[in-house]
């Protein structure tokens, strides 16, 4: 029987809730990444980190229906690029989580390709210990999970947005979507973001919300040139391992 909830009929969905008991919700974006890679990057790693997951617990998971834009007003500056208020993307994952609890499902894992999409998750999940208390609501991101894979793949000084790691799990995942012609090296050191006028990004520090124009000229963090599709697989492999390793521990629990 197929894991996608969409795909099954309300007769399927109604057996679902004691079969598949976790409901993944694949969270994305719609916005810019740099001259080589789609506007639905983090949509298209979510569902497919999500259809793995789902694999590889085969069977105690189904997964529910994606949020294709998220919060991305820094993103504003890049053509294409669609947001959604901090509130408004609450209240959609909110009423998802609201609708799927009617049903009987009472654990929900949002897994988020996106970045800007995790204070509002937050929110959301702070909310409803209030109003769903027998309600399990986690969340996740894809490529922090993976930061020990990513610190062996030799990246800049300065990487992120649509730099090694996220172009590497494109070429893993949606090979035909990157253009690797038109990949280009964006910001990549330290001193370049000082050029742009930008505050310097260490962690551990205050935290300061800039527009990515001001970051990087291109919207690219990191040089995408160095991404393998090998580099790619190891990365979603230790994403899907580490997500699948929590679901398990959390069914147990």
């Amino acid at each position: 029987m197929t894991r996608r909830l969409g795909e099954m009929t309300t007769a399927q969905a109604a057996a679902a809730v004691a079969a598949g008991p976790v409901v993944l919700v694949p969270a994305g974006a719609f916005e810019q990444h740099g001259p080589g890679l789609p506007l639905a990057t983090d949509t298209i790693r979510a569902e497919r980190v999500a259809e793995r997951v789902a694999d590889a617990l085969a069977g105690p998971a189904v997964i529910g229906p994606s949020v294709p834009v998220g919060v991305s007003p820094h993103h504003m500056a890049f053509a294409g690029t669609v947001t959604l208020t901090t509130t408004t993307f609450a209240a959609v994952v909110r009423e998802y989580a609201d609708s799927l609890h009617r049903h009987g499902w009472r654990k929900i894992l949002v897994i988020t390709g996106h970045g800007g999409n995790g204070a509002a998750l937050t929110t959301v999940a702070q909310d409803l210990l209030t109003t769903h208390p027998d309600l399990q609501f986690a969340w996740t991101p894809l490529t922090a999970l993976a930061a020990d894979v990513i610190a062996g793949m030799g990246v800049a000084q300065v990487h992120g947005h649509s730099g090694e790691a996220e172009t590497a799990q494109m070429l893993a995942v949606a090979p035909h979507l990157v253009d690797r012609e038109r990949l280009t090296a964006g910001t990549t050191r330290l001193a370049e973001l000082d050029a742009l006028g930008a505050v310097s990004r260490r962690s551990g520090g205050p935290k300061l919300t800039v527009r990515y124009d001001r970051l990087s000229a291109n919207g690219v963090l990191g040089d995408p040139r160095r991404a393998t599709p090998e580099d790619g697989e190891a990365l979603v492999d230790a994403i899907v391992a580490r997500i699948a390793d929590f679901v398990t521990e959390w069914l147990e629990a």
